[in-house]
């Protein structure tokens, strides 16, 4: 008797689980969870020297939410982070606290780019930095983005050293404010 009424209570807390998660209102707070926890584990690895990809075109156009425009040959010489999300990606929601605490510790480096990539409207990017108090700039593109990113998945983020080398291509949600990622920034800062 003791096997039925467990087995009750497993099936009853599995459908519960599975209408929470159908529930549209649930389901993407649930989704962000689980992609935190999950980015908690997995660090972005340095791709090997021997595997690594320079770009060779930095003929990208880009404009912030107030249409200002960038152009990413001014990124040349300099380490660039570019991250690549959506505001319905739970994915990119989960490791935006990280990319955000990443970005306060370089914001005063002119040697640091940040480039957070998204192809919404730029309505719906500003109101999703506002409420979540984010202040990092978002970008859209104006044109074609170097092949070199291939995206096809988001989040899609890429660190890029001084001479425009590939050194981390990280698709899936990762925590980007680790020692790990500071430690491979700093040494890219120095090495040129």
């Amino acid at each position: 008797m003791g096997t039925t009424k467990k087995s009750k209570i497993y099936n009853v807390t599995f459908i519960i689980v599975l209408i929470v998660l159908i529930i549209p209102q649930t389901r993407l707070p649930i989704q962000v969870f689980m992609n935190k926890a999950i980015a908690l584990i997995i660090k972005p690895s340095v791709i090997d020297v021997s595997e690594r990809k320079t770009l060779i075109d930095y003929n990208w156009k880009l404009k912030d939410t107030s249409n200002n425009t960038y152009d990413f040959s001014s990124a040349k010489g300099k380490v660039v982070v570019i991250n690549f999300w959506a505001t319905w990606c739970p994915p990119c929601i989960a490791e935006m606290p990280s990319l955000e605490a990443l970005f306060q510790s370089y914001k005063g480096n002119k040697d640091v780019v940040f480039l957070f990539v998204s192809n919404e409207e730029k309505e719906k990017l500003y109101e999703f930095m506002i409420n979540h108090n984010f202040s990092f700039q978002v970008y859209q593109s104006v044109s074609a983005y170097p092949k070199n990113f291939n995206v096809s998945s988001i989040p899609r983020t890429f660190i890029i050293d001084r001479n425009g080398t590939i050194v981390i291509d990280k698709s899936g949600a990762a925590n980007w404010n680790s020692n790990h990622i500071t430690t491979v920034i700093d040494e890219l800062l120095i090495a040129f």
